[in-house]
């Protein structure tokens, strides 16, 4: 462990400093430069994030180190080391160890010893991600059920894009049913009929729009709907 140590002290960065400009807060520390990390790694570097990813494998640090803000070759399941690297000071940080669960279980626990404010971590089951939430995890993600989900109400009816939140709320991007075309969305009285808000409307053409009252929705318009998610299913197999 002495030698690792030394080693992680010529490699880990100096003390990270926050970005300029009121982003102070836009400091993350990305544990697991897998598929899922590294590519969570990316594109918060890519919005101007101060990104630290972590890794035991030094090839794939070396893989990401140049895109990424600060890099780091380091065994986080050991409090010390995160200690090193100053993650206690970080207000947010991402586990994505993924197949190895008790990496993930010890690293997650670690964070939340060290005070991390917010902290979310990968989970490859139902099982995985139930402990991480007893563990006290913030946000709990499973990527692969989320993802396969997703892609469910997409196949299998009228719904371009679909995201569900927490509590049975979802937000869906479909084409408009003909049943509410050709009328002021007030007059139409989607929300009292269907339960669901219309807040975005797109034109063949055009940018997508803020939707009121008055917009008059046409056949071929793709909207933005909200609502509880039974709610948008049923309203999006309207035709």
């Amino acid at each position: 462990m002495a030698r690792f140590l030394h080693s992680l002290r010529r490699r880990r960065p100096k003390r990270l400093a926050a970005p300029v400009g009121d982003h102070g807060d836009q400091r993350v520390a990305v544990i697991g430069l897998g598929r899922f990390g590294s590519s969570l790694a990316h594109e918060l570097t890519r919005r101007g994030w101060d990104v630290l990813g972590i890794d035991t494998s030094a090839s794939l640090v070396q893989k990401h180190s140049d895109a990424l803000t600060h890099s780091a070759v380091a065994d986080c399941t050991d409090p010390e080391v995160l200690n090193q690297l100053g993650v206690h000071e970080f207000t947010s940080a991402v586990v994505g160890i993924g197949n190895d669960v008790e990496a993930s279980i010890l690293v997650t626990s670690n964070l939340l010893e060290a005070g991390v404010p917010n902290i979310w971590a990968k989970a490859i089951s139902r099982q995985h991600g139930q402990i991480l939430e007893r563990l006290g995890a913030h946000h709990v993600i499973l990527p692969e059920h989320d993802m396969g989900e997703r892609v469910a109400h997409l196949v299998t009816g009228r719904m371009l894009d679909f995201i569900q939140f927490d509590d049975d709320y979802a937000l869906v991007k479909t084409v408009t049913p003909d049943i509410v075309t050709g009328m002021p969305l007030g007059q139409s009285a989607v929300r009292s009929k269907y339960g669901v808000t219309v807040v975005g409307i797109k034109r063949p053409g055009e940018d997508f729009t803020y939707a009121t009252a008055e917009t008059v929705v046409k056949h071929g318009d793709v909207i933005v709907v909200t609502g509880k998610t039974h709610a948008v299913e049923a309203f999006a197999e309207l035709s």
